[in-house]
């Protein structure tokens, strides 16, 4: 990316973007984010209908719309980027279960989120996020870095930027999340 960080957010405290400057944008982040909807659309099914390329091109369309946001860098954008494609997957899928009422239910694994990584045996996306909903009450933060990680794909010095906190502080929210998403989920 040839834009220095200070560029795109300046550009990001410029929204709404003319559209010269909204495609200049969109095409300086859009690796970033397609990475990061690359790997939320590996923890979804096989057969899934959206592609990642929709589900970029979605969150983009529903980003360019906030217009109360004030953007604070890029980190910040791309947590939002992970908020929205969240959204849209969990909505996805509900819209889906409403089409199928006898849709079955795929829980995460034994080893819990972790599992959740690249590759695993698809994750039920409205299960992660009914346990996260249940999570942010009893750890806000936390439940957060397991949005950015699982759904946006962040690692964990991005999600240390994004938040403000240490790299130590995301590695250990993550174990405690993990340990208790998972059971959480194995309840279900």
């Amino acid at each position: 990316m040839s834009e220095a960080p200070a560029d795109i957010t300046r550009w990001l405290n410029s929204l709404p973007l003319s559209q010269a400057a909204g495609a200049s944008l969109f095409e300086h982040l859009y690796a970033e984010i397609k990475r990061a909807a690359r790997n939320a659309m590996r923890k979804e099914r096989a057969e899934h209908t959206l592609s990642a390329t929709a589900l970029v091109n979605e969150a983009w369309l529903r980003m360019a719309e906030q217009t109360r946001t004030e953007w604070q860098s890029r980190q910040h954008f791309l947590a939002m980027a992970a908020t929205m494609m969240r959204r849209i997957l969990v909505n996805h899928e509900l819209a889906r279960r409403a089409e199928k009422r006898e849709a079955e239910l795929v829980p995460l694994t034994l080893s819990g989120l972790g599992a959740a990584e690249p590759g695993s045996n698809e994750p039920d996306v409205v299960a992660v996020h009914e346990a996260l909903l249940a999570f942010e009450a009893v750890d806000a933060r936390a439940a957060k870095i397991v949005e950015l990680k699982f759904f946006g794909g962040l690692d964990q010095d991005e999600i240390a930027d994004a938040l403000g906190i240490s790299a130590a502080t995301v590695k250990r929210d993550w174990t405690i999340a993990k340990a208790w998403l998972h059971r959480e989920l194995q309840a279900r």
